[in-house]
This record gives structure tokens, sequence and C-alpha cells, in this order.
């Protein structure tokens, strides 16, 4: 056993976003914190595009932890006049459906423009806005270590004991919170990667920052009437064909930015498509380019402007992901895809549920566990519902009609999910009661979007449809047909986005359509959403004169 008192409350390993924040909640609420990281800031990550829940997470995480500095990461506009004017705006998801060797067809694109109220979303330029946070840790007394290697891991009945640095330097702290991500020291002491039970998602891939990036909108050949309600550059772009899709992610789609970057990777099932193993990342990109003229016409005067990150499968998960005196957090815990921007969402997800119950533990010392079993019931949902609709959507990208229909299952959710953490927020700003957080964790289902019976539901009834497909038990139509009937039946699908309507390939709420929909979503809708809907419009009606500029 170790004699020595540790110095440390809290030894966080990943100076990343999820570490970062973690470590500056928790320091603003005194705790002695220790951040360490085995390289420096500002460094290239990945993950760099929010969503309506992402943004409602961090409106969150500062209003109930009292770190207003969060703030500038909701949205482009706050992160180029806070941070730095290198972040891009993001007004859609956009997903055009490529064939090989052919024009894409811009009847088999679709688009969700989000809408306005949740126009606040962003492209962070991860160098710049992980830079931010972890030196807003420092600031609130954090004491960090860059460029400080961890070597070994130790714990005992008091605390944990880090090793590493250039000297053998010995860090003790009450408790550890891995959030370095898949090469986690933690996950292999304790060979925590979970290899019994099987992912069933299954894609690997490769990304890359570039200069040079034509907008799909100047490239694209589509006649007016044809395009998208948002050019396709003012949002995170997918091209989607089988079994795999590549995106697009500019960072200079706005006249507030003065970066030259564009985010591009391109994720594929590993099974369809084999590593080569007599190609670099490099040529294997162009050879890909050279099977969608499209796309190749993107990239006609582009760079890119570092090596390329390429990795084999990219699923995993941990058997365990909390333990006395440990969290295994976030990216650290597992990893299913980059598809519809999860991965900040799921992050601060994290980071709210971790901190809540480390706050109190630093009161009165219970660090088992036990106490903090939510935190890894929410990691398991958070990987099984993402590997549940990732994979769906992966067989749905075999067939464009089919992904036309799968596309909408996602979509659907995302409106009433964001408004149910909105709720809580709007409840805790009222009167200051963090049971308002507390009650968003007692669901059915946690990790689902919307964590209800009948959203389960359908989401089990698709996916069982589309791996039928898969296994040739019925056609691509037939699956389709089917993923839109259950559309049509479902009351949690709201009929007023156009959803429900296959012909509908463009989801764009305009103020007419949010009208219809907050009416529909407090008055008709059903009961599990129905309270978030009456409370939702409630806020707004408060907000004054504020509603012309909201909606």
């Amino acid at each position: 056993m170790n004699e020595q008192s540790p110095e440390y409350d809290v030894l966080i390993l990943g100076s990343g976003l999820a570490g970062s924040l973690t470590a500056a909640i928790l320091a603003r609420h005194g705790a002695k914190v220790m951040l360490i990281d085995a390289a420096q800031h500002p460094r290239f990550a990945v993950g760099e595009s929010t969503t309506p829940q992402t943004v409602e997470w961090l409106y969150i995480l500062a209003e109930r932890y009292d770190v207003p500095e969060i703030r500038a990461l909701t949205s482009a506009k706050s992160v180029n006049r806070d941070i730095a004017a290198t972040s891009g705006v993001k007004s859609n998801f956009g997903f055009v459906y490529h064939h090989p060797g052919q024009e894409p067809d811009p009847r088999e694109a679709t688009q969700f423009a989000l809408p306005k109220i949740f126009l606040q979303n962003g492209h962070l330029f991860r160098q710049d806005t992980d830079s931010y946070m972890f030196h807003v840790a420092v600031k609130y007394g954090a004491r960090a270590r860059q460029n400080w290697r961890a070597t070994d891991i130790d714990f005992d009945d008091d605390g944990v004991s880090v090793t590493g640095g250039r000297d053998g330097e010995v860090l003790r702290a009450r408790y550890l919170v891995d959030a370095s991500g898949f090469r986690s020291m933690l996950a292999d002491k304790f060979d925590l990667r979970d290899t019994r039970t099987a992912l069933k998602h299954h894609a690997r891939g490769m990304f890359n920052h570039y200069v040079g990036v034509t907008p799909f909108d100047e490239v694209s050949g589509h006649p007016k009437e044809l395009r998208p309600p948002k050019d396709w550059h003012t949002g995170t772009l997918h091209h989607v064909f089988e079994r795999g899709w590549l995106w697009i992610i500019p960072f200079d789609n706005h006249q507030g930015s003065n970066n030259l970057l564009c985010s591009v990777g391109l994720t594929i099932d590993e099974r369809t498509y084999p590593r080569p193993a007599d190609l670099t990342p490099q040529q294997e990109f162009d050879s890909f380019l050279d099977r969608y003229p499209a796309i190749k016409r993107q990239f006609t005067d582009a760079r890119p402007v570092r090596e390329w990150v390429s990795a084999g499968r990219m699923q995993y998960s941990s058997r365990q992901t909390v333990g006395d005196r440990w969290c295994l957090m976030s990216h650290a815990a597992g990893f299913i895809d980059p598809l519809f921007s999860r991965g900040l969402s799921n992050t601060f997800e994290i980071v709210d549920a971790l901190s809540a119950r480390l706050i109190g533990a630093l009161k009165d010392g219970d660090f088992s566990a036990e106490r903090f079993a939510y935190v890894e019931e929410l990691e398991h949902g958070l990987i099984k519902w993402n590997d549940e609709l990732v994979n769906t959507c992966y067989i749905g990208f075999d067939h464009p009609r089919l992904w036309n229909a799968v596309f909408r299952l996602w979509g659907a959710m995302v409106t009433p999910a964001t408004m149910r953490l909105t709720r809580a927020r709007l409840r805790f700003v009222r009167d200051g009661d963090p049971a308002h957080f507390e009650e968003l964790e007692k669901s059915p289902h946690p990790g689902l979007w919307w964590p209800t019976d009948s959203f389960k539901n359908l989401i089990e009834q698709v996916a069982e449809t589309c791996e039928k497909y898969e296994a040739g038990q019925t056609t691509a139509d037939e699956a389709a047909d089917r993923v839109f009937t259950l559309l049509q039946e479902s009351e949690v699908v709201n009929p007023v986005f156009g959803w429900k309507d296959e012909q509908q390939r463009f989801i764009w709420p305009d103020l007419r359509t949010m009208a219809r929909f907050l009416y529909w979503a407090s008055a008709q809708a059903p009961p599990e959403l129905r309270q978030v809907g009456r409370e939702f419009l409630m806020g707004i009606v408060k907000a004054g004169s504020r509603v012309r500029k909201l909606l």
C-alpha cells in the first residue's frame, strides 16, 4: 500500500474536450485536479460537427456547474467571437447518394435543414476549441502536465498512483478519470475491452484536413429546382454510397471565419472494402475518388495539409467502465462511428453524469463503483443504441430508397430529444434545482436519443427489417415499404415536418411549420411527448421579445 496521502482529488488522463471540460467543472467546484496528457495543445483532433443535442448539453454544463466559458462552444458565432475565427457554421445535415461511375441523381438526395430555433450548430475547429477549454480548466485551478506520458497505474485503499514523465514522477489522487480515448492505459491494465459482446456495426476509417475543397453546390451540376433549401456547403455533407460514406466539414463556409481548412473523412465497411496492402492512405483515397466523379470534382484543386490518420475497424466497447476510484470515460469506454455527429453529444452527456457524482463523492469520500453505476449504464446504452442505429443505416446505404426510409428514423428523433433536454435546463434556470437534470436519468432506456418504449420498439423493428434484407430474406424495396409503414403508424414520429412522406426528401421546418409542430407536440402528441412540448412552448413564450429571433 502506498502510504503517501493523495495530493489531488481527481487525476484526469487526457486533455481533449472530455478531460478538459471535466477538469474545468471540478476545479470550479473546489476540487484539486491534475490534468495530464502525453501530447500538448494545440493539436489535431476530429469529432468536429455539432448537433442540437450537443449544443443543449453544452448549455446544461454551463448552467448547472456555473462555468460560463463553456457557452463559447455553443455556436460558430460565439466560437469565432470568443475563441478564434476558425470554426464553420452548420445549417443542415446533407446526404447525397452515389452510384459508382455515375453522376448522383438529385432526386436521391436528402437533407435535414435544422430548425432556426436550433440554428446555433457549428463545425468546431478542435485545435482551437480543445486548447481553449484546457486553458479554462487551468484558469479555474486545475494543475496540468503536458507531454507527460503515464507509464503505470496502481490503486490502493486510499487512492490511485500514476507514474510517468521523464523522471518517473508519481502523482497521487483520490480518483482517476481516463479520458484518453481508444489507447486507454486503464483499459489495458484491467483488460476492460469487451470481446464477448459482438458489436453489429463494421467500419474502418481515414481522415485528414484539406485546403481548396470546392463546395459541392458549385460542382454538382444539379438544376436549381432540384437542390435543397440550404446550400450543401453550409452544413455537414455526407456523400453516401454502398456500405460507407464520406464527410465534408468546412470551416470556411461563412464570412466570419479565416480558416482555409476543411475536414475530410471516409468510413467504409472493412468487409466490403478490405484495406489494400499495396496502397498508402492517400493512394487509397484517390482511388476512391476515381469511382465517384462528382465527389472527385470537389477535390480538383484540393490538397491535404497533414498525413492521413488511417485505422482498421473502429468499433470497440468495454465490459466495465467504472470501478472503485476510477472511470473509463466516453471514447476511452467505446466508439461506434462518426455518422450523425454523435461523438461530442455523447461525450458531454457523460461529462454531466460523471461530474455530478464526483462533486458529491469528493464531499463524503465515497468513491465506490456503486455510486457511479449510472455512468456505466449510460455509457453501455450509448454504445448499444448507436450501434443499432448506425448498423441499420449502413445496411440502408445499399439502396437509395431504403436509405431514404432509414434516414427518417434518425431525423424524426432529433427535435423531441433536444426539447427534452431544453425543458430540464429551462426548469433549472427558473428555480436552480438540479433535480430536473436528475430526472433526465430516470428513463427506461439510457443512451437512447428519445428514451421511451415507443421509440425503442420503432428502432428495433426498423433494425430487424433491414437485417432481414441484409440476410436476403426480402428485397430492398420491400424493406423500404416496411420502414415507411412503421414510420406512418408510429405516433411518436411527428407528422408535421414531413418525416412520414417519402416524397419529401428535404426536411426544412420554417416558421409556420415550427408553429404547427409546437401545437402538435403540446396538444396532439402522445403523452410521453406532450408535456415536453407544452413546457418547451411555454419557455419560448416566456422569452417574450426574443421569440421571433429564436424562431
